[in-house]
Order: structure tokens, then sequence, then C-alpha cells
């Protein structure tokens, strides 16, 4: 009489054969983001290939190469280069807070802009737009950080001594949201010329064309900062995945592991929003992606939701300055067309039976 073998656990199968793709999976993801960046730079109204982009870089840190002509080499490393760039650091970090808050607060639908940071930036750039509070990009950039950073507050001081609890910070975050929307169109509305009101709206629904090489190096300062607090925190994020008791029963402190990252997070989405504006549904839709390709153990999740959200920005912001060129699209409308089917699929996907 033979015996048959044990059956596999179908569940151990899956795991072992996921645990095996994630090395991979990431190491693909960096290499699209590489050759986006690469590609993405050489399309626009001028005819520029991948050599070029690759000989003007080497020209500025000081290879000797042969410099292309002036105007050439200005689009390269003065225009298109930092708003990829650009793109690459908001993608990359708004999917990383997307990701970040949904672990901590176990919502699939938490997105850096649930604590009312991008209302309160919206209202700060609103308000240099039309009081002219300053001149130029840094005056606009700065209203709008110093409004994230007013919005954050007063969705703390609203919270309470219990911010750190989920649920109290964001309703107070959807609640502070409401009230700076509220007062960013009673500025619009009662002070704005039309011309400032066209602006104004095509800030709100998000734009790169305000990238620079010093917001670039800001972006990349405070977005290398947070993901590395976000790494270190990575075990606890795991095990905030079972709920907070376990956490605490593993040696986590509920509450000064939330008061770091909801910190960190909402300075990070301040930072991005002040220099892009309010993009949405890369925080949301990315981290469920990404999930679904390398798992949800936060130690790879992170760093894939950081390639794939930077990748995704960078073509949305190519196709939104190229495809109705002479006319720009704002990025936030681009990533907004193509992430509620994202979206969408995701969903439908969670809900088909095993």
């Amino acid at each position: 009489m033979t015996v048959a073998p044990p059956r596999a656990n179908p569940v151990r199968v899956r795991a072992a054969r996921s645990a095996r793709t994630r090395g991979p999976v990431l190491a693909l993801a960096v290499v699209a983001l590489a050759l986006s960046v690469a590609g993405a730079t050489t399309i626009g109204t001028a005819d520029l290939t991948v050599a070029d982009v690759f000989r003007t870089h080497g020209v500025h840190l000081g290879l000797p190469l042969d410099p292309l002509p002036p105007l050439a080499d200005s689009i390269v490393w003065n225009l298109r280069t930092p708003r990829v760039l650009l793109a690459g650091l908001v993608g990359g970090g708004l999917a990383v807070c997307g990701a970040v808050l949904q672990a901590l607060t176990r919502n699939p639908l938490a997105d850096p802009y649930l604590l009312g940071i991008s209302a309160g930036a919206s209202t700060g750039a609103v308000s240099v737009l039309v009081f002219g509070l300053g001149a130029g990009t840094a005056a606009l950039t700065g209203g709008a950080f110093v409004g994230a950073v007013a919005a954050f507050v007063a969705a703390l001081a609203l919270a309470g001594r219990r911010w750190t609890e989920p649920s109290r910070i964001l309703l107070a975050g959807v609640a502070v949201g409401q009230l700076f929307a509220a007062i960013t169109s009673l500025i619009v509305v009662s002070t704005a010329s039309p011309q400032q009101t066209r602006g104004v709206t095509f800030w709100l629904l998000g734009s790169l064309t305000m990238a620079s090489w010093p917001s670039v190096a800001l972006a990349a300062a405070v977005a290398a900062g947070a993901l590395l607090i976000c790494w270190a925190a990575t075990p606890a994020l795991d095990a905030f995945a079972f709920g907070t008791d376990v956490a605490q029963s593993l040696g986590f402190s509920p509450a000064k592991v939330r008061a770091a990252l909801f910190t960190t997070t909402a300075l990070l989405a301040a930072v991005l929003v002040a220099a892009s504006g309010a993009i949405g549904f890369v925080g949301l839709t990315v981290p469920h992606a990404a999930r679904l390709l390398v798992g949800s153990r936060h130690r790879i999740l992170l760093p894939t939701c950081a390639v794939i959200g930077a990748t995704f920005l960078i073509w949305a912001d190519t196709a939104a300055r190229t495809v109705f060129a002479p006319q720009e699209v704002p990025v936030g409308v681009v990533t907004a067309l193509l992430g509620v089917p994202a979206f969408a699929l995701l969903i439908r996907r969670r809900q088909a039976p095993a």
C-alpha cells in the first residue's frame, strides 16, 4: 500500500513564491525608473536623444565631453532634467507616505492629503498669489509650505492630547481640510482677478512647471530623511498590521511610533505639495499596486512604492506636457484619469475569489 505524499500548504507555497519574486520585482522597477528618467528627458518639442542627455549631464559633472549647443544644453539641464527628477521625487514620496499612513491607520483609503495638508498648502499658495505676499517661485513654495504646516498644526490642536489615535487625527484632518478649502475659495472668489483665478486653479490641480534645481535639492533632502525614518520603523509597521495590542506586545509604543510617523509624513507631504501642488491618486493607488507585486512586508514594500510612484508620476507629467502640446494639462488631471481606472481594477482584483 502506497502512501500519498502530503499535500503542500498552498498558503506557504504562495508565500515562498512571493519571497522569491520580491527582489527581482524591485530590481526591474529600479531599471524601469532609470530608463524612464533618461527617456522622459528626451521627450518634448526639441529633438533630443538619450545620448544628448548623458552628454549634457557629463559636461555639467565635469567630464571631458563636447557640450551641446547652448539652447539644447539649457533645455536638458535647466528645464527637463529638474522637472523629471522632481516628478520622480514627488511621486515616490507621496507613494511612501500613502503606504505608511495606510499601515498606521489600518485604512486602505488613507493618503498623504487626509491630514488636511493639501488644503492648507493651497491656502498658503493662493494667499501669496492673490495678496502679493512675495514674488516668484520661492515665495509661492514658501507660502504653500507654511499653509501646509499650519493645517497640520490645526489638525493636531483639534485632535487634542490623543491625536496619535488614528480615528481622531483623521477626523481632525478632514475637518481642517474642509476649513482651509473654504478659506481658499473665499479668497479666490472675493479678491482674485480672472488671470489670478486661472493660475490658482492650474496650481491646485498639480503642476511641475516650477521645477528647478533648488526645489529638487530640497525635495531630495527631505524625502531621503523621511524615507530613512520610515525604513527604520518598518518592524513596527508590520506589527501594526495585526493591531495595536500585538504591536504593543512586541515591544513597540503605538503612541510614539504614530507620533513620529504622522509628523514625518506630514512634513514630507508639505514639502512635496509646496513644490508641485496637489497631485492626487499617487499616494492612494501605488501602495495597493505595490502590495500585489511584493506583498505587505514594509521593508520591501516602501522602496517598491517609492520606485513605482516615481516612475508613474514621471510618465504622467510627460503626458501632461506633451499630449496636448503646446497646451499643458495639470498633472493632477492625468493622475486622476489614470488612477481611477487603476484603482477600480485593484478593487476588483481584491474582491475576486482566490
